[in-house]
């Protein structure tokens, strides 16, 4: 791992992933919800999705993750390169990832959003990293015009 941060520390936000895949017809990118746990990336999905139908046909990939606030002049990033296996849903990390994004009480979370999406995950995706790189580019914000 070359990192010039707590990379564990910084997965554990809730910032969204950049999926990198390959396919027939040329490289594909997914945006998308992770869970860094276990020193793996954990994602979820549906049969439906088109990512872990390219991810069962060519488990190579890569992983983008970025912090980037203007105003305070952040700029960090993470890349993972890995290889993912695509498993039956696992409800307890489900719920974890989720919580994440959508706050600790899942009464609150939205119904629509609850049946449309979160009713609707059939499979969870580990990736498994080969290499990590971690860069912070930060800048401090200028005042000046």
């Amino acid at each position: 791992m070359d990192a010039d941060f707590d990379v564990d520390e910084f997965l554990r936000q809730p910032l969204v992933a950049h999926l990198a895949t390959a396919s027939h017809d040329g490289a594909r990118e997914s945006p998308v919800w992770f869970l860094w746990e276990d020193q793996a990336m954990w994602l979820v999905g549906n049969e439906r999705d088109s990512f872990p139908k390219r991810l069962q046909a060519d488990p190579r990939c890569a992983i983008g993750v970025v912090d980037f606030d203007l105003q305070r002049g952040v700029l960090k990033h993470v890349g993972i390169r890995g290889v993912a296996t695509v498993l039956p849903l696992d409800r307890f990390r489900l719920h974890r990832l989720l919580r994440r994004y959508l706050g600790e009480n899942e009464t609150l979370w939205n119904s629509g959003f609850r049946v449309s999406v979160i009713d609707r995950l059939t499979l969870t995706v580990r990736i498994e990293p080969t290499s990590v790189v971690a860069r912070d580019q930060s800048y401090f914000a200028s005042t000046s015009p």
